[in-house]
């Protein structure tokens, strides 16, 4: 199992002690924000678009202590109906900084637009009234489709692979949202950033999720949150109470194992759908000056004992992962077919 730390976890530190961090937990790689939502505190988008030598020296900091940069991140509202084009500006220079970092990934979200003629976005979350379908087709057949084909078609020229994070208030939200959108744009530069922690509040089945993307998940962030039930019980999940106030929301983020029970499994199936790459711990619970020692105790609860991966338990959730129960799975590749 491989994994990295997103460096926006640990914000509050400068980028050669959050590289430093990451080197001395034994860590694979890192993500680094370039902007749009994130403050981008450890990368200078502009310089690394117009500077070969910012360039250099930006992956050099992170070669040098043995880590890789598995991906960057955009994460903003690049649909939003005024804001959108400055957003979109940094999508598209995060593209070609990755292109020519030979970096294989650009983390983002698939957007919002708003209705026609609105002027913030408009998150519908249910088909009635009728007009939301309305609201739903003008959505996704005149703004995000006609958009994403064209974003597709840029980062498939330079050579980088989109993984688009499911999230509630954006048009992608759920496993099938993700896919709608994979079918539309071709489905071999766009996939799913797998970050559990959104689809456990909306109540998804993170097992089920990893199983149904299969190969289309190209990228893993690995969060967890809690239910607070006696809340839960009485306003159900939709929260828009701010996050500052843990103690008045239905759910919060919480450090890896304090939420879902379970956590072997989600590491097994995570990794064997992810394989290719390597696990980023994202932390955003809690204040800057415990977020380091949080991240350590996440990458304490996700490390594996030595041997583990080749363990019994290894080999018979991978087993599982394959066949499951019988029953027919898309992501079943061909040559484990005579294993089920």
């Amino acid at each position: 199992m491989k994994i990295g730390l997103i460096t926006d976890s640990v914000s509050h530190l400068p980028f050669e002690q959050a590289l430093d961090l990451a080197q001395q937990l034994g860590l694979s790689s890192v993500e680094v924000a370039t902007g749009n939502w994130s403050e981008a505190p450890h990368a200078d988008l502009d310089a690394l678009v117009s500077s070969e030598e910012a360039r250099a020296e930006f992956i050099g900091k992170i070669s040098s202590r043995g880590l890789a940069l598995s991906a960057l991140t955009a994460n903003g509202n690049q649909l939003h109906p005024t804001s959108g084009k400055e957003q979109d500006q940094v999508v598209h220079d995060t593209i070609e900084v990755a292109s020519g970092l030979g970096v294989p990934i650009v983390v983002l979200m698939s957007g919002l637009p708003g209705a026609h003629g609105d002027s913030s976005p408009n998150w519908v979350t249910t088909s009635w009234p009728p007009e939301n379908l309305d609201i739903l087709d003008y959505q996704w057949n005149q703004v995000a489709v006609p958009y994403w084909k064209e974003l597709a078609a840029f980062a498939r020229d330079k050579g980088v692979k989109l993984a688009v994070e499911a999230c509630g208030g954006q048009l992608v939200h759920s496993t099938s949202t993700m896919l709608r959108l994979i079918e539309a744009t071709g489905g071999d530069v766009v996939g799913a950033n797998l970050d559990p922690s959104h689809l456990m509040w909306m109540g998804a089945d993170i097992p089920t999720v990893i199983r149904t993307l299969g190969d289309a998940i190209f990228h893993v962030h690995a969060k967890d949150i809690r239910i607070n039930d006696w809340i839960a019980a009485r306003d159900g999940l939709l929260d828009t109470v701010p996050i500052t106030e843990p103690g008045s929301r239905a759910w919060n983020y919480v450090t890896l194992g304090l939420g879902h029970p379970g956590g072997a499994t989600f590491w097994a199936e995570a990794t064997i759908a992810d394989d290719r790459g390597a696990l980023r711990d994202e932390y955003n619970s809690g204040d800057d000056d415990s977020a380091t020692e949080k991240f350590a105790d996440d990458w304490g609860f996700a490390k594996p004992n030595p041997g583990d991966e080749d363990g019994d338990w290894w080999h018979e959730v991978k087993q599982r992962r394959r066949c499951g129960d019988g029953q027919p799975r898309r992501d079943v590749a061909p040559q484990h077919e005579a294993q089920c």
